[in-house]
């Protein structure tokens, strides 16, 4: 087959891999990139080609910039923040293997160009699988990653849900400001984790409780405390997302609660012989009364063996408790 009859294919390949809305060829340019696969074409034929490509369902845009005419592809079957969200899903999903995870996102970065596929090469830090984001979300998680892309800090109301149901900005409408780092999936929500410069703390604030996000053009702050940072072992440590002090907790159970452990803190959880039927295990969580909660659940499998004034706390919990029910 002459070369010049995949000329056509050759242009799709062109526009799908080599342009976008923020990248844009000339005519010259083109004829060049079609040059390297020894096709030739000239000007007057391009635009029938463009025509035909048009008519086929491709949206050839022309733009007239200066003295020059600049060509690109504009929709697609799917958008760069639609990619986003699918990558994210993939990485997420804990059926799909870490290596099927790489084919399938080298597979999403093929359905846009090579620029935008750079920034599919992100991570998300994940516990658990979201079942469904609303609106949005979605359109504040593309923001919040605009924003990591870009070194900023952000603007953003947080808000609240009230008693009729309606969510309502917290402090009076105050915007918050802060230097978003990663996102992080807990359960059914999504979370930003940002170092807050005021308070010099890292802090996470539920995705779909923030509104009106802006960039603003501060350089983010936090880099230093993100260097030691171990988000994934804080999205494991942090129950629910309810903040506390993180303490290091020993716990004793039965080895048939082994897998419990290893479900919620990973398999680099340490582990160590009491007896032939009982473990001790030391983990580092946030000190909240969800963790106190989550031990409760748990029954007679597992229980908090130290230290004493943890210990100590879950006595106090098991009193507020039984003086609120009985």
């Amino acid at each position: 087959m002459a070369k010049t009859k995949l000329k056509m294919l050759y242009l799709v390949k062109i526009f799908m891999q080599d342009t976008d809305d923020e990248h844009k060829l000339t005519l010259q340019q083109i004829v060049d990139k079609l040059g390297e696969h020894d096709i030739k074409a000239d000007r007057k034929t391009l635009y029938q080609d463009f025509e035909e490509l048009r008519q086929y369902g491709f949206d050839i845009i022309s733009e007239q910039i200066g003295h020059n005419t600049f060509y690109h592809l504009g929709a697609r079957s799917f958008e760069l923040p639609e990619l986003k969200l699918l990558v994210d899903s993939v990485q997420a999903a804990k059926f799909i293997t870490d290596r099927k995870s790489r084919e399938l996102i080298r597979k999403l970065e093929g359905l846009t160009s090579r620029h935008q596929a750079q920034q599919l090469h992100r991570q998300v830090f994940i516990s658990g699988r979201v079942k469904a984001m609303n609106e949005t979300i979605y359109y504040n998680i593309d923001k919040i990653h605009e924003a990591i892309n870009g070194d900023l800090q952000i603007c953003f109301q947080y808000c609240q849900w009230d008693v009729n149901k309606e969510m309502k900005p917290r402090k009076k409408g105050m915007r918050y400001q802060v230097s978003p780092w990663a996102m992080c999936w807990d359960d059914e929500n999504y979370y930003l984790v940002a170092y807050d410069s005021e308070a010099d703390k890292i802090k996470h604030y539920r995705v779909d409780k923030m509104q009106k996000i802006s960039m603003t053009e501060d350089t983010r702050l936090g880099k230093e405390r993100f260097k030691e940072f171990d988000i994934a072992r804080y999205a494991k440590s942090v129950f629910g997302m309810f903040t506390g002090d993180e303490t290091e907790v020993i716990l004793q159970g039965e080895n048939s609660m082994i897998g419990v452990l290893i479900d919620r803190f990973g398999k680099d959880v340490p582990l160590s012989v009491v007896d032939e039927d009982h473990f001790e295990a030391k983990v580092k969580v946030a000190l909240s009364p969800q963790f106190l909660g989550w031990v409760m659940a748990l029954g007679r499998g597992i229980r908090i063996a130290g230290p004493e004034d943890v210990v100590e706390r879950m006595r106090d919990e098991i009193r507020r408790l039984n003086d609120q029910y009985f």
